[in-house]
């Protein structure tokens, strides 16, 4: 489960922006997660709530938002999110495609008071 080693990256994180803000509480954390990241939310969710538990984000809510694979066409410079992982343009039927989403993960952003 390689959502234990993000999720304590992700709290490292909120944790050190945390102390640069002043903050004592933590209660939202809004991610980012790209659709091929391989990143199962359940587990994610999860892990979080365990690496948290005895810091200042301990009952935060954790809000991810799932981020669609898009493509770009290197034939057409069309843009299109994929359905059913095909990796074909939609506009001209070409092969020749770039990821330009849908692989990143990022926090977006830290609430608390």
């Amino acid at each position: 489960m390689h959502e234990l080693g993000i999720a304590e990256n992700l709290v490292s994180i909120v944790l050190e922006v945390a102390g640069n803000e002043k903050l004592t509480k933590v209660t939202k954390v809004n991610v980012s997660i790209g659709e091929m990241s391989q990143v199962v939310p359940d587990l994610l969710e999860t892990a979080f709530q365990v690496t948290v538990a005895g810091t200042i984000a301990e009952n935060a809510e954790l809000e991810m938002e799932i981020v669609p694979v898009k493509l770009k066409c290197m034939d057409c410079d069309a843009e299109f999110e994929i359905h059913e992982n095909i990796f074909v343009c939609e506009n001209c039927g070409s092969q020749q495609v770039e990821i330009i989403s849908g692989t990143e993960m990022f926090v977006k952003s830290i609430e608390g008071e």
